[in-house]
């Protein structure tokens, strides 16, 4: 607590004091507008915050700038972009009980029973992190395996991709779920022995959330500030943050009031209702000097290939009979797209299971010829295409939103849901590419962590933290180095409609950049893997100083 209030009063005092800054002897490199690799050993920045000018070794220096800064060699690459992540979802994760670390499920019963032990007084068990395929468990985890560790207070964590909650008897019996409640369309509730067995998949997650306390303003704001320190410190200078509900609209707007908003946020509203009362009838306009925006609404089409609700085109291959399933009929996909483009508001559709991909791509092809202007849709994850639909992405003008960093932690899973028959298409990040369309590259934090520099490692090599499988699994579908960093940057900003702000370096831009401690161009998989940022800056100010 001590460390946040620290950083938030360095951000109160983070506003303009002098004109020009430059930030000479450097390794510098940039993406030029096209995306063409650009280096420089300085970087001039105006009073505005905004690049000045890109100087090489011969170009004269300011004689007298207000204030100069000695990279001391080291490299400076553009500020990093996150192009789908949940903000307050790593606030919250930063709060409450993390069982992402668990390798087994009576290693996450201990750590469910500590933290109950060590928080007598909080009346709900609140957490996420849990995946049974980590823990080789075979099968969902029960209520009962709950219930055997926190009898008498409700429990309910949601899993680590957030498609799917599991709750213990009391959190049921406080939601009022019976034997009898049906599954909601576009959920399921896990059920054995005729009752729920305590996992909640997709929109029956809904159930227990109704019944679980609401976190305050308070709490709001507190996760907020945690989560932009933690951004901060892994390179993250810019992030799309997907399902924005008012109530985080509203804790972003007072960090902005306080000059406490360091981080630029491109949101997108959780649905149709919170966009538009968030934005009116129009997408806003940049608040707190290009620092937030209301973009757009992203669109829920199916669930996540982990918990079996990723919508696909023929059953799973470890499950007989399943498909996962729709979040919406084609009328009412097709309907909040309209509804959203018809006001200038840009549309993320999250679809992961091929039948999901490739109902969204039906639907835009529909709405194309009647909704004239550029609507730069976004696909958010693609992760299971038919190869037969990867080039509909470029001839539709489509965003393939995607998270590197997915493809090393579900590899074994992928396998297991899909077989190999159907693998052609999973992550398939070159092959779009080469078919035309543009990488939008993030971390989909919580889910995974919003460190960019293993999502960077993964694009280029196809390889885990460990380095396997030895030479990359599908190591085709791999891209190049500066194809990850344009995901990460350029095409980031592009995809949420500020690449006239951010995203590059080139003059004019804001000056947001990282020092780091290696080459990226230059670096192997692995040290860009353990790669750290050195000096966070943001509009030409530094938030961010390792051990400072």
């Amino acid at each position: 607590m001590r460390r946040l209030l620290l950083a938030v009063a360095a951000l109160a005092l983070a506003v303009p004091a002098h004109a020009d800054t430059l930030v000479d002897n450097v390794n510098g490199l940039t993406l030029d507008k096209d995306g063409k690799l650009v280096r420089f050993t300085g970087l001039l920045i105006d009073g505005q915050g905004k690049v000045k000018q890109l100087l090489d070794r011969k170009d004269k220096r300011p004689e007298r700038p207000d204030f100069k800064e000695d990279g001391k060699g080291r490299t400076l690459i553009p500020g990093l972009i996150d192009g789908h992540g949940h903000i307050m979802g790593l606030g919250f994760q930063l709060m409450l009980l993390d069982l992402s670390g668990t390798k087994s499920l009576a290693e996450a019963q201990a750590a469910i029973a500590k933290y109950a032990a060590d928080n007598p007084e909080i009346p709900w068990i609140i957490g996420f992190g849990w995946n049974q395929e980590k823990w080789s468990l075979g099968r969902f985890p029960t209520a009962a395996d709950l219930d055997a560790v926190v009898p008498n207070r409700a429990v309910w964590l949601e899993r680590v991709d957030g498609h799917a909650g599991w709750a213990n008897s009391a959190a049921i019996a406080a939601a009022k779920v019976t034997a009898t409640t049906k599954s909601p369309e576009g959920g399921r509730i896990e059920m054995a022995g005729g009752k729920p067995a305590g996992v909640f998949v997709d929109a029956a997650m809904g159930l227990i959330d109704q019944a679980k306390p609401k976190p305050l303003a308070r709490d709001l704001d507190r996760a907020f500030l945690l989560a932009q320190q933690k951004l901060l410190e892994q390179g993250i200078t810019a992030i799309a943050d997907m399902g924005t509900t008012i109530a985080e609209w509203q804790s972003y707007r007072r960090a902005g009031d306080k000059k406490q908003l360091a981080i630029r946020i491109m949101s997108y509203g959780g649905d149709i209702d919170n966009m538009t009362l968030i934005a009116g009838g129009e997408p806003t306009p940049w608040l707190y000097d290009d620092r937030l925006r209301m973009v757009g609404v992203k669109l829920y089409l199916d669930g996540a290939l982990g918990s079996r609700g990723a919508w696909l085109k023929a059953p799973y291959s470890d499950a007989a009979g399943q498909k996962g399933l729709p979040l919406l009929t084609p009328a009412q996909l097709r309907n909040k797209m309209v509804r959203a483009s018809m006001d200038k508001f840009q549309v993320a559709i999250h679809a992961i299971g091929d039948a999901a991909n490739a109902e969204a791509l039906d639907a835009i092809t529909d709405l194309n010829a009647d909704l004239p202007g550029e609507r730069r849709w976004r696909i958010e994850h693609a992760q299971i295409i038919d190869p037969a639909d990867i080039p509909r992405f470029a001839q539709l003008k489509v965003i393939a939103s995607m998270q590197p960093i997915h493809q090393p932690s579900d590899r074994l899973m992928a396998e297991a849901r899909l077989g190999p028959d159907r693998l052609k298409g999973a992550y398939a990040w070159r092959s779009l590419q080469a078919a035309g369309a543009r990488l939008a590259f993030g971390s989909d934090v919580p889910v995974e962590s919003a460190n960019p520099f293993p999502g960077i490692a993964a694009a280029i090599s196809r390889t885990d933290a460990a380095g396997q499988p030895f030479g990359g699994w599908r190591p085709e579908e791999a891209v190049n180095r500066e194809t990850a960093l344009d995901g990460f940057t350029r095409t980031a900003a592009f995809a949420g409609f500020a690449e006239d702000r951010i995203g590059t370096l080139m003059p004019g831009m804001r000056a947001d950049f990282l020092i780091v401690d290696s080459d990226p161009m230059l670096a192997s998989p692995d040290e860009i893997r353990r790669m750290v940022p050195l000096e966070t800056w943001i509009g030409g100010y530094r938030y961010y100083k390792k051990g400072g």
